[in-house]
């Protein structure tokens, strides 16, 4: 997908990409790549989705001591607690260089979402009923936002790549699934 040489037509997330790009949500990693396999952190999710939003400006104070002042993603990360779209790693810290996994994902989007309850089962036999992820994977397996990574596993534990993350939007933006 042009201008990235590393996003084949072929790929999965190609569309995803070219509309993350396009509507300011995720940008290259230099002029020419994506890097569509690199390992997304806590705090890239924070700022893809607070370009999603919009670029909302927080009002409030940063209650994270890790999230320092002058960082790039301060302000998505303060706005996402401020909307209840995350609580934290503790009460005082975010994490933000940790990995993100498919089972943080899935709850700052459904958080964002407003919590809507989902109307089915949840699909996926590696998901606990008592795990604070299920209501969100439930839900988006029910939107078609995640498909999981087999017909019955969601692997919740892994983290994921900018492919994954753009793709996971896009569906959530309601785009043609890809």
């Amino acid at each position: 997908v042009e201008p990235f040489v590393d996003v084949p037509k072929s790929a999965y997330f190609a569309d995803a990409v070219k509309w993350a790009t396009e509507q300011g949500i995720a940008t290259g990693t230099s002029a020419t790549t994506f890097s569509p396999n690199d390992t997304v952190n806590r705090a890239e999710l924070s700022v893809f989705l607070h370009r999603y939003a919009g670029s909302p400006e927080p009002v409030g104070p940063n209650p994270f001591v890790d999230v320092p002042d002058g960082a790039h993603y301060r302000d998505a990360v303060v706005w996402m607690a401020e909307q209840g779209i995350t609580t934290g790693t503790s009460a005082t810290t975010y994490s933000p260089h940790w990995a993100l996994t498919r089972g943080q994902k899935s709850t700052f989007l459904w958080r964002y979402e407003g919590k809507p309850a989902p109307q089915g089962a949840n699909p996926f036999n590696d998901v606990s009923p008592s795990v604070y992820y299920t209501l969100a994977v439930t839900w988006m397996a029910e939107q078609g936002i995640t498909t999981g990574t087999s017909p019955t596993t969601f692997s919740p534990d892994w983290s994921l790549s900018r492919g994954h993350v753009v793709t996971f939007l896009y569906r959530l933006a309601g785009e043609p699934p890809v």
